[in-house]
């Protein structure tokens, strides 16, 4: 077994880092502050972070087969055009709950945008409840609702063999798991296949292996850690300097390497001088297992 190793490699705070995402094309990583208002792309080889600024919240970020991107910003669906640092809106969606905005979004395999809906924190993971939605931005641009009456929707991903979909309702304290059509994206018979232990605190985003293996960032409860779906086990914990792992992405040239993000909302200022890193971009090596390639939104 190698031994891991956690690095901070971008330790300008981010207010809540979120939406890894590896761009293979441009060798860098993607990634969003939500209340910055800002879309970043960090490159390994210059150690340089980019940024778009945007005119609301935006919560996560994917590939677009057209090339650029795409995001989830406010509570719309829309399309960002890195070198312009133009954004056009594609969809809105709860435009009857003026407080909500959109949380984690991504692409499933046959390149439909998952994304859900929170309503506006009072104060970190504090809110009014059940007025989330999970959506999908179809590639003909139409909008399908799956449910409602959830709290923060987070944590997505899809298994190997594109049967299952992954999902974490944050206030759960559960990563699920519900059938998943990859002819339709239609998604049924919800169960949950892990429920966190105290120490572990609120699940935030998430990730799949090779082995099939699901990662998820532990939001204050400074660690990410590995589950088995079929056991419903936790196999691994990889604990960093930082209370707020917010999300992971493997990446890298060979996704060998796990990029974890982080928050410092709602920190004070003791809170900070313990955890000066707190916000920032984090990478770890030696786990000994890769990630597999985002995939690009076909709209």
């Amino acid at each position: 077994m190698s031994s891991v190793r956690v690095e901070c490699v971008v330790s300008s705070g981010f207010g809540i880092g979120e939406s890894p995402v590896w761009d293979e094309k441009e060798g860098a990583l993607l990634c969003v502050d939500i209340p910055g208002r800002r879309a970043c792309r960090w490159s390994p080889g210059s150690g340089q972070l980019q940024a778009v600024a945007l005119d609301a919240p935006v919560s996560s970020v994917a590939l677009r087969k057209s090339g650029d991107y795409v995001v989830t910003l406010g509570t719309r669906f829309a399309a960002l055009n890195w070198k312009e640092q133009q954004v056009t809106t594609i969809a809105h969606v709860d435009k009857d709950k003026p407080n909500n905005r959109f949380n984690d979004g991504k692409v499933d395999p046959a390149g439909r945008y998952f994304a859900g809906t929170m309503a506006e924190e009072i104060r970190p993971a504090v809110l009014e409840r059940n007025q989330g939605s999970l959506y999908t931005l179809c590639p003909d641009l139409s909008v399908v609702k799956h449910f409602d009456r959830v709290d923060i929707s987070n944590g997505l991903d899809w298994s190997l063999d594109h049967k299952t979909f992954f999902y974490i309702d944050s206030l759960s304290y559960s990563v699920d798991a519900f059938d998943y059509d990859i002819q339709t994206g239609k998604i049924d018979n919800r169960r949950s296949v892990y429920k966190l232990e105290k120490e572990e605190s609120i699940p935030d985003g998430m990730c799949i292996d090779t082995e099939g293996k699901l990662w998820v960032a532990c939001y204050d409860g400074g660690r990410v850690i590995r589950l088995d779906p079929e056991t419903g086990k936790r196999i691994q914990t990889v604990k960093l300097p930082v209370d707020k792992t917010t999300s992971c992405c493997f990446g890298g040239k060979d996704y060998s390497e796990m990029y974890v993000t982080s928050a410092r909302d709602g920190m004070d200022k003791e809170w900070l001088s313990r955890q000066p890193q707190a916000g920032g971009i984090f990478k770890i090596t030696g786990l000994g297992v890769k990630g597999i390639p985002p995939y690009a939104f076909a709209g």
